[in-house]
């Protein structure tokens, strides 16, 4: 793993920030529970060397760097920031070979909502240092962050499915938004159809995440949720994902594939349906909350021709779901340094920093408050519009299946892209799932 970590520096993915640049209005007069929190954080004469993993995905990176420059400010402590992969497949492989190496090179790791359960011997119990913030944030999350009781990890931002339109296409061709996926295939086909005949040969109709790794198991549990096929694994242990409704959502999505949209998706994540979609090459996008932000940038080729929607509704009957996303921080238990490592975490967990980046950056904050607050209203409205989106969004099958979800999210992940890439069809895929399933969780309890 050293070696590893060697070979990341040497490429240039290690940044080190010596002081502040910024001075942020957002961090300073901190009030009540979040004061008390940040108190260690306004001594000087620190010197603290932490080390940080933050996101890689759109501006994730700046952002960081310019809120740990500004606690690093307050505290005369440094932090560099280490840049991990962009697939959650690859940190999470990451992660597990860093803490299964006792490394204390990461101090401060940001993990995905669902890596709770696999990560939790190598983490931090944060309750000793947070001085009751927790309370502030959604409970749900926090329940998801508390393990054999111990709150190993604080809320960073939520996060859930949406689907991105370009509302002048829209317009210009007098359509509505879609309530259905076939409502969503037939006007994408329709606009897609117009735009290549009107000069524009490179326009699809809908980009999402189509490569085999976590992002395709994020959309596949809402095709087949919408339908009402279940979440794969139910809350009971029960395996669920052979029946019909599932096996009908995997077919509609491999109907897409070709058709309105580009065999290339089979080989993208988010930042590439993104970048189609903000070069105007795309009419629907089905993304996260994040791409917002960029899309409202003076250089996108799409600001101001963007609306927001929940993802379509499935069949007959069906609904529409939204796969549970979401980002925590939290302190490596091999860190040298956990005091001042905790006081980072809840330094950018608080909500003066979590309403600035829901402001600059489109960030879900996981404090309930803050979808109150004028200003992150101003700057992100679907914010408002959709908040039943990002708090009902169904959750991908990490809690029942504990230190195992990773083996099952890649059965998820195959069985789908097998689909796909018309290398089966649903309900062969659905069944095969299902085996797949019973061997990994080898018993009658996961």
């Amino acid at each position: 793993m050293m070696a590893k970590l060697a070979e990341w520096k040497q490429i240039g993915k290690w940044t080190m920030t010596v002081g502040a640049v910024l001075v942020l209005g957002a961090c300073g007069g901190n009030k009540g529970d979040a004061a008390k929190a940040d108190a260690p954080a306004d001594s000087k004469g620190g010197n603290v060397e932490l080390t940080i993993s933050c996101g890689s995905v759109g501006q994730d990176y700046e952002m960081c760097k310019k809120l740990t420059d500004a606690w690093a400010q307050k505290t005369g402590n440094k932090v560099k920031l280490f840049t991990a992969p962009n697939s959650s497949t690859d940190i999470l492989a990451l992660f597990r070979q860093q803490f299964g190496a006792g490394s204390s090179d990461l101090d401060v790791v940001m993990i995905d909502v669902v890596w709770p359960g696999i990560l939790k011997n190598h983490l931090v119990d944060l309750k000793q240092y947070s001085n009751g913030a927790e309370s502030k944030h959604f409970p749900a999350i926090i329940a998801n962050n508390t393990v054999d009781g111990k709150l190993i990890a604080m809320p960073w931002f939520t996060d859930g499915g949406l689907m991105y339109y370009r509302k002048d296409l829209l317009e210009k061709h007098n359509l509505p938004v879609p309530k259905t996926w076939a409502e969503m295939a037939e006007t994408a086909q329709k606009i897609q159809d117009a735009e290549r005949a009107a000069g524009n040969k490179d326009m699809q109709g809908f980009v999402f995440q189509g490569k085999a790794y976590e992002g395709l198991t994020c959309d596949s549990l809402e095709w087949v949720s919408s339908f009402g096929g279940g979440s794969f694994v139910e809350a009971d242990g029960k395996i669920s994902v052979n029946n019909p409704q599932a096996a009908a959502a995997f077919d509609t999505a491999a109907k897409w594939v070709g058709t309105i949209s580009p065999k290339s998706v089979l080989n993208g994540g988010e930042e590439e349906a993104r970048g189609i979609f903000q070069n105007g090459n795309a009419v629907f996008m089905r993304n996260w909350p994040y791409a917002w932000s960029l899309m409202q940038k003076d250089d996108s080729k799409v600001k101001d021709k963007v609306g927001v929607s929940p993802l379509p509704a499935g069949g007959e009957g069906g609904k529409s779901t939204a796969t549970l996303g979401g980002w925590q921080l939290a302190v490596s238990k091999y860190s040298k340094h956990p005091k001042e490592a905790a006081d980072l975490v809840m330094f950018l967990t608080s909500p003066e920093i979590q309403k600035q980046r829901a402001i600059e950056g489109s960030y879900n904050p996981t404090i309930p408050e803050l979808y109150k607050d004028a200003d992150v209203l101003k700057a992100t409205p679907f914010m408002g519009d959709l908040y039943d989106v990002f708090t009902s969004a169904v959750a991908r099958p990490s809690t029942v299946t504990g230190d195992k979800y990773n083996e099952v999210s890649a059965a998820i992940w195959n069985a789908t892209s097998s689909v796909l890439n018309g290398k089966s069809n649903g309900a062969d895929a659905a069944k095969k799932l299902e085996e797949d399933l019973t061997k990994i969780r080898r018993g009658d309890k996961w």
